[in-house]
């Protein structure tokens, strides 16, 4: 199939050398003049790419960049610009643009960025039909957004829905563990069987093993009926412990043995009961260090960690948070009956730079008392939580107290970026978003420190 391209410049005859270039080129080219006409194109007909000019009169490139992204997230955004207005492309990558390019176009570069931000269509394309369900990120609040660091996660989601192996999930509280198992399930071929949840930190050590494997009538005081058992509940669909290192070493040793030898034992009862569910883990904790601290069993931890997937936190995803955030300003407008429509550039700022300790979940929370709070169409910052307002930068670098150094500005500047590509799993596009560095600038500090070939 060809591919689609949207391209807009508000001069006609850049738009028709363009358009013959790539139609020679085996390009399907639709041509708009105007921010609110290529609006309407992408309502009435499905593009593979947009290329757009920077400045334009009525709506910006930048503004329209935004506003493709959240409509269509999946369509890639290639943004052109003088050369003067590199500073203004950087804040559009923030907005959602997969790339831009410089004036005066050359082909060459041209037809280099749409290839690579083409690819992902054309991997989906060469996938059987089962395996392009898989490939499409889940509708889930976590997952709105496709940074760098969330691509990696769907990209392992994709991969390993088709099996039934054991996973591991890990991540920060509120980071949406429990949505990445949800997304396993519904795209596994389980997904018609049940997915069935149980946070081992939320139930008393003593009944946790009766919640697991069930128990047999009479087996202990109030066990007056027989009960089955998640691990039996979850027969033909998934299985989700959550917070599996909060699980007590005896009911390890019990989960170790259901593991290997796909049994059960009901509690009081001598009669082993087979079962037919995929588990998938996820802890806050480091397993490892538990292990280490004889609190966590070394074979169970094995067993439960065939495929590990590592959420990122939130402050790790760049312009994935305003994505969200707007998500959920949808949400509870239609919730509680009000019309705000969007974030305030001064709050998309202090939103990207705030550090989200309490991940998707505390920017959930912030964006629903932004929405209550709000009188006018937009989230104003008088509508933000005190602790997001008040948040200074220079919290990320630790005391001398905590750290028992002094450090000069350039190398907390120096450990801080590299944390970030590191969070990013070293896509540089990615991590230049997340700093609010222009990638040249990013290059130049990497350079610096000895990192130019990471």
């Amino acid at each position: 199939m060809r591919a689609k391209l949207l391209f807009i410049d508000d001069d006609t005859a850049v738009c028709d050398a363009i358009s013959a270039t790539l139609t020679a080129r085996g390009y399907q080219v639709v041509c708009a003049n105007s921010g609110a006409s290529a609006l309407q194109a992408l309502a009435h007909s499905a593009f593979d790419v947009v290329v757009t000019d920077l400045n334009m009169p009525g709506m910006s490139g930048l503004e329209l960049c935004r506003r493709t992204h959240i409509s269509q997230p999946e369509v890639p955004v290639v943004l052109v610009t003088a050369f003067g207005s590199v500073q203004s492309a950087v804040g559009a990558l923030r907005a959602g643009a997969y790339d831009f390019i410089s004036k005066p176009l050359q082909v060459p570069e041209l037809l280099l960025t749409l290839d690579r931000a083409l690819e992902p269509r054309q991997r989906k394309n060469d996938a059987e039909p089962a395996s392009e369900a898989l490939a499409k990120p889940p509708l889930l609040d976590v997952t709105v957004g496709d940074s760098a660091a969330m691509r990696h996660v769907y990209a392992m989601v994709t991969r390993l829905c088709a099996t039934d192996v054991t996973v591991l999930i890990t991540g920060e509280s509120g980071t949406g563990k429990e949505l990445i198992a949800r997304a396993v399930h519904q795209r596994s071929a389980r997904s018609a069987g049940p997915f069935v949840a149980i946070n081992c930190a939320a139930i008393q050590p003593t009944l946790l093993e009766s919640e697991l494997f069930g128990h047999a009538r009479g087996a202990f005081t109030d066990a007056r009926t027989q009960r089955r058992g998640l691990f039996l509940e979850a027969n033909g669909g998934t299985l989700f412990l959550d917070e599996i290192g909060e699980m007590p070493l005896a009911t390890q040793v019990k989960l170790l043995r259901a593991l290997q030898e796909r049994v059960v034992r009901p509690v009081g009862s001598e009669r082993e009961v087979p079962f037919d569910a995929r588990v998938l883990s996820a802890t806050s904790r480091d397993l490892e260090h538990e292990v280490a601290a004889k609190r966590f069993r070394e074979d169970l931890y094995y067993r439960i960690n065939v495929i590990h997937v590592q959420v990122p936190p939130l402050r790790a995803r760049g312009h994935d948070i305003t994505l969200i955030a707007e998500h959920y300003i949808r949400l509870f407008s239609a919730q509680f009956k009000r019309e705000v429509r969007g974030l305030d550039p001064r709050v998309e700022q202090r939103l990207l730079s705030y550090p989200w300790p309490g991940n998707v979940r505390e920017l959930k929370n912030c964006m629903e008392r932004a929405v209550a709070m709000c009188e006018g169409p937009t989230i104003s910052m008088q509508d933000l939580p005190e602790r997001v307002l008040t948040f200074a930068a220079s919290q990320f670098a630790p005391s001398p107290e905590q750290s028992g150094e002094l450090l000069s500005m350039d190398e907390v500047e120096r450990r801080y970026v590299l944390q970030v590509l590191e969070a990013v799993h070293g896509s540089r596009a990615e991590a230049a978003r997340t700093l609010g560095f222009d990638r040249r600038t990013l290059y130049r500090k990497l350079k610096s420190y000895g990192e130019e070939s990471s």
